[in-house]
């Protein structure tokens, strides 16, 4: 049960816009907030607006929801049309200016905030200990794993040429 919100035509880059998403993407949308505000980014204010409006969204649409259960299931920023403009340059000619603009979307979903792709399944090495019996703690240290299509090559023999004549 997913709500969204959108703005579109927005005056700014869609790269600019995709480097905030990895700091709140599967976070709750209030924590999101806080981090954005504390972002010194353009993009970060187009974001915190688009998420005030996408709680607005939720709890416009599912009356008595509890805001703190929400969190944000998918943000992206698609290209919008760009706006051509142009430059004066040497000998008379004309440059092209682009000035790119883009449409946002946030999406916001009902459940435990849940973790990113990227940092699923991966241990932290302060996480990595466990304790035997006698109380001692360990780290687990996983041995590097080679792939298996250069596990031999340094030790490879190059394979002899044939002779001819012989």
């Amino acid at each position: 049960m997913a709500v969204t919100a959108k703005a579109r035509f927005v005056r700014i880059t869609p790269r600019k816009f995709r480097q905030i998403i990895p700091l709140i993407k599967g976070r709750a949308p209030e924590e999101a907030i806080a981090i954005l505000l504390n972002v010194k980014k353009r993009a970060s204010q187009y974001a915190v607006e688009l998420l005030k409006s996408a709680m607005a969204n939720a709890k416009r649409i599912h009356q008595g929801i509890d805001l703190s259960t929400l969190y944000i299931s998918r943000i992206y920023a698609d290209c919008g049309p760009s706006l051509k403009r142009y430059r004066a340059a040497s000998m008379g000619r004309a440059s092209p200016i682009l000035k790119r603009t883009s449409h946002l979307t946030v999406e916001l979903d009902i459940g435990a905030a849940k973790p990113d792709a990227k940092t699923k399944g991966i241990q932290h090495e302060a996480e990595a200990t466990h304790v035997h019996k006698h109380g001692k703690e360990e780290k687990d240290v996983k041995p590097k794993i080679k792939s298996k299509d250069r596990a031999g090559a340094k030790h490879a023999k190059p394979k002899e040429k044939e002779k001819h004549g012989a």
